[in-house]
Formats: structure tokens, C-alpha cells, sequence
């Protein structure tokens, strides 16, 4: 029992949990209006947002673990999933995930239903979605643009909209301006990921982004994406803070710091990638793998960031 709890852990990729709470957080921070908000439903709707992105998410890794079992047997880097899905079996995998979706439909849906509508609409486009990347037929992860508009989806603006909507009916233009500049950040931070698998992807016919458009052009889109959507949200931000505490606006400080770290070594990225299109060297290859597989501490670091300014906007709703 508790070895297959364990394997289950594995298959779901833990490591994602973090950016649930990040949604958890930007969400809640953007539709909280502590005047009138403070209520049991509330606290009750925010915690099921947390549990539904969090089995959503679980979903999304476990079909993706299943349906990337060829594929991940041949990289090193990912042997321990194909291990785990090897020791917990397939069908009982795949029992999981059935299990997972009748609980969902079963307790969640009639209580979304009864609570807010929409948030019904936005739980079955994440599960269609989060179905539809990993399983063929449709497999939108091998079909380049249609899998980044997933993943934008799927990764920002529905997990972030999901929250915001559990805790207000009205819509912001200036949540707007900041959902659009994080939807835009997190399709940067995923592009290093593509570009690290690069090399498999393209020997498997997996046709994501990267290899539709190649390395120096996909670099450059994650830097341009970075630096765009981080100005978008820190005028957000600006914006949020400004009727109140526009002080609290040199904590944005941290964002551009940031994103700077983090364009740094997309620039770099962005070389060798130029480099390895005019010389096709193995060791260029190589060391754009070695670099690529920093990705998670930038993802770290710039989504944290901004996590971190959702605080301080929160904070500042709840000053007198």
C-alpha cells in the first residue's frame, strides 16, 4: 500500500506542486476584496481551488508519464519515472487517473454547480485540455502551436482564473493586463524545457515549438516573451498598488531583478543556439542541453518573483 502511494507520488511529479500554489496565490491576491469577501464560502471555495488545480495537475503528469513511457525510457535524465510507472503497472496507472476523474465529477461538479457556473465551464476546458496534450489521437503535444496554446491554458490562465473567479464575480482590466503578461512568462520559462529536449523530440517526431521553429528562433521568443510579459505585469502591479501604497511599488524591484538573471542566460542560449545552426557540433549540442537544464531554477526564480508581488498586493488590500 504505502510503496504504491510512493510510486504514485512519483508519477504525479510533486515538483509542480509549488506552481499550484503560485496560482493559488496570484489568483486569490487579484480577486480578494478583503470589504466584502471574507466569508465561509469563500474559505471553503478557495481551499477546493487549490484541490482541484492540484488533481488536475496530478492528471496532467500521470498521462503525460504514461503516454511518454517510450519516449522517457531512452533518456537518462527520466529513467526514475519510467522505473515507477514500470513498478506500479499501466492498467493500474491508468485505473488511477479513472479514479481520480469519477471523484472529481462525483463531489466537485454538483458543488461548482450549486456555488458558481463558470467555474464548472473552466474545470472541464483544463480537463479536456490536460487529456488532449498527452493522449493520441489528438496529442496537441506534438503539434507545435496548438501545444503552446495548450500549455498557456492549461499552465496560466486557467488555474489563475479558476482562483480569481472562486473568490469574485467582477472581472478586472487590470487583472487582465497582468494575466496576459504572465501567461506570456510562462510560455518563456517552458521554452528552455523544449529547448533541453530539442534533441529527442526531433528524433521522435515529437513536433513541439522548439523544433518546429528551431533553437535561435525559439531563444529569441523566449526573450522577447520574458521581457514583454514581465513589463506587462509590472504596470499592473504599478497600477494595483497605486490608489493605495504606490511605495509598495519598489518591491517590483525583485521582478526586474529577476527576469534579468534570467535573460542573461536565455542570451546566452540564444548564442549557442545561433553557434549549433552554422556548425551542427556535437559539443555545441551538448552544452546547450547542459545549459537548458538549468531551466528549473529559473523557473524558480522568475515565478517566485512574481508570487512574491502577489503577497505584497495582497498585503496591501488588507492595510488600513
Amino acid at each position: 500500500m504505502f510503496e504504491t502511494l510512493r510510486l504514485l507520488k512519483v508519477v504525479s511529479r510533486p515538483e509542480f506542486l509549488p506552481a499550484n500554489c503560485g496560482s493559488l496565490v496570484m489568483g486569490f491576491a487579484w480577486g480578494i476584496n478583503p470589504l466584502s469577501d471574507l466569508t465561509p464560502q469563500l474559505a471553503i471555495l478557495t481551499a477546493l481551488s487549490f484541490v482541484i488545480i492540484t488533481v488536475v495537475s496530478a492528471i496532467g503528469a500521470q498521462l503525460n508519464t504514461l503516454n511518454d513511457h517510450e519516449l522517457d525510457s531512452n533518456e537518462p535524465r527520466k529513467q526514475y519515472l519510467v522505473l515507477a510507472t514500470n513498478a506500479l503497472g499501466k492498467l493500474k496507472l491508468k485505473s488511477v487517473i479513472t479514479v481520480e476523474f469519477i471523484v472529481c465529477l462525483a463531489f466537485v461538479v454538483p458543488f461548482l454547480i450549486l456555488a458558481k457556473p463558470v467555474l464548472l465551464c473552466l474545470w472541464a476546458v483544463a480537463m479536456f485540455l490536460t487529456y488532449a496534450y498527452n493522449v493520441p489521437p489528438l496529442r496537441f503535444k506534438s503539434r507545435s502551436w496548438l501545444a503552446m496554446l495548450t500549455l498557456l491554458l492549461v499552465l496560466s490562465i486557467l488555474p489563475i482564473t479558476f482562483v480569481y473567479y472562486s473568490t469574485t464575480s467582477e472581472l478586472n482590466l487590470v487583472f487582465l493586463l497582468f494575466l496576459a503578461g504572465q501567461t506570456m512568462t510562462v510560455y518563456a520559462v517552458i521554452i528552455p524545457t523544449e529547448t533541453r529536449d530539442y534533441f529527442s523530440d526531433k528524433a521522435n517526431d515529437v513536433n513541439t515549438l522548439t523544433v518546429r521553429i528551431g533553437l535561435a528562433k525559439a531563444s529569441l521568443l523566449a526573450m522577447l516573451m520574458l521581457g514583454l510579459g514581465g513589463a506587462l505585469m509590472i504596470t499592473a502591479f504599478t497600477l494595483a498598488l497605486a490608489n493605495k501604497y504606490p511605495i509598495l511599488s519598489l518591491f517590483l524591484l525583485t521582478m526586474v531583478a529577476a527576469d534579468f538573471i534570467v535573460l542573461r542566460n536565455y542570451k546566452r542560449l540564444y548564442s549557442l543556439s545561433k553557434e549549433y545552426a552554422s556548425s551542427k557540433e556535437s559539443l555545441t549540442a551538448e552544452e546547450i542541453v547542459q545549459l537548458s537544464a538549468n531551466n528549473p531554477k529559473w523557473i524558480t526564480l522568475v515565478s517566485q518573483s512574481i508570487v512574491f508581488m502577489s503577497i505584497i498586493l495582497l498585503v496591501a488590500k488588507f492595510l488600513p
